[in-house]
């Protein structure tokens, strides 16, 4: 397992203890995680905005229409910071005050670079697809040229993030163990319900074991 040091900006200041600047940590958060949000500036106005991302090595993409505000922006080289979360369960105190989730999330930081070069930006626009379910990207029509010029692609470099993550029962104190309710662990996962077919699907076609059988790593 690889480590990364963390730097002045993705150490983690409260509950230090829940912090991990493990490489491998991290990149396992961003490759489940199916939705990122991406904070910048307009202006000196701030945004969050919530994206679809890819790994490519040490390497986060995004992507979106070419007449995206955020995607222009991001490509003019703004400041960048982009987060993950994972949520594991809820967890149920005695105390209201001691109520947490369990969770897995992962801030990286950087500056955006735009992707020209088109068979990287093919290369990226089948890394998203395969994020969200592999196998899918050999079933599908790839993106002509002019789609190609209609999408915009950024990348940015894994060289600057953190971890955190929270797992285990309530930290209830010892006053509050003889609360008369229950405590404890409620788990949650993300979970896929039964295919429903495009009303204008082709008699015949049947869905791939990659959908029938969809599950997050």
């Amino acid at each position: 397992m690889t480590t990364s040091a963390p730097t002045e900006r993705t150490r983690v200041r409260r509950r230090t203890e829940r912090a991990r600047y493990d490489r491998d940590v991290c990149c396992a958060i961003i490759d489940e995680a199916l939705v990122c949000h991406v904070g910048f500036a307009i202006d000196g106005q701030p945004y969050v905005m919530p994206a679809t991302h890819a790994r490519i090595g040490d390497q986060l993409y995004l992507h979106g229409s070419a007449a995206s505000r955020m995607l222009r922006t991001l490509a003019s080289g703004v400041p960048v910071c982009v987060t993950m979360t994972l949520l594991d369960g809820l967890v149920l105190a005695r105390a209201a005050r001691t109520h947490s989730m369990n969770y897995r999330s992962v801030v990286v930081l950087g500056t955006a670079i735009e992707v020209v070069d088109p068979q990287e930006q093919m290369a990226a626009l089948k890394a998203l697809i395969e994020h969200a379910l592999p196998g899918r990207w050999r079933d599908v029509r790839p993106p002509t040229d002019r789609e190609l010029r209609e999408t915009a692609v950024v990348r940015l470099a894994l060289s600057e993030m953190s971890a955190k993550v929270r797992s285990g029962p309530p930290m209830d104190g010892d006053g509050d163990l003889t609360q008369p309710c229950w405590a404890g662990e409620l788990p949650l996962q993300l979970t896929a319900s039964s295919p429903m077919p495009d009303a204008r699907l082709t008699a015949g076609i049947e869905a791939p074991d990659s959908i029938t059988r969809y599950r997050r790593r």
